[in-house]
């Protein structure tokens, strides 16, 4: 197992997800409303000035999967990061149901499957036009 990533500590929770993506814009709001006034942020990795907070955070990862980064500075990703940032809320803990072998790589699976595809899934939402290099 690849060691995690570490990056600049925030000192809170920060949630970093594809602005541009009508599905991770659904998800990010649905996930404000799940964790409420836990302190945690949600920013769209797209945001200028967002990813240079975070280095070694890059696009690419962003691209792939939602990142969580830790008040530590750890950096957890995919549906690890909803698991880990919803799970500790009372209910959010029946998430940890995710950890159990096999079911994890199964779920991971699949979310790297949506992730790929989510601008195909869902659309997309970029008034630059910035995500016409989704779809080459």
């Amino acid at each position: 197992m690849a060691p995690m990533l570490r990056t600049t500590p925030p000192g809170q929770d920060v949630i970093l997800y594809d602005g541009h993506c009508r599905l991770c814009g659904g998800a990010a709001r649905q996930l404000q409303r799940l964790l409420g006034k836990t302190g945690t942020r949600l920013r769209s990795f797209r945001e200028e000035g967002v990813l240079e907070a975070f280095p070694g955070v890059t696009a690419d990862r962003c691209e792939r999967a939602m990142q969580l980064v830790l008040p530590d500075g750890r950096v957890v990703e995919g549906l690890e990061a909803i698991v880990r940032a919803v799970g500790r809320r009372p209910l959010g803990r029946l998430l940890w149901v995710y950890y159990v072998p096999g079911l994890r790589q199964l779920l991971d699976g699949l979310y790297r499957l949506v992730a790929r595809h989510r601008f195909r899934i869902a659309g997309r939402q970029c008034p630059d036009g910035a995500c016409a290099v989704h779809f080459k």
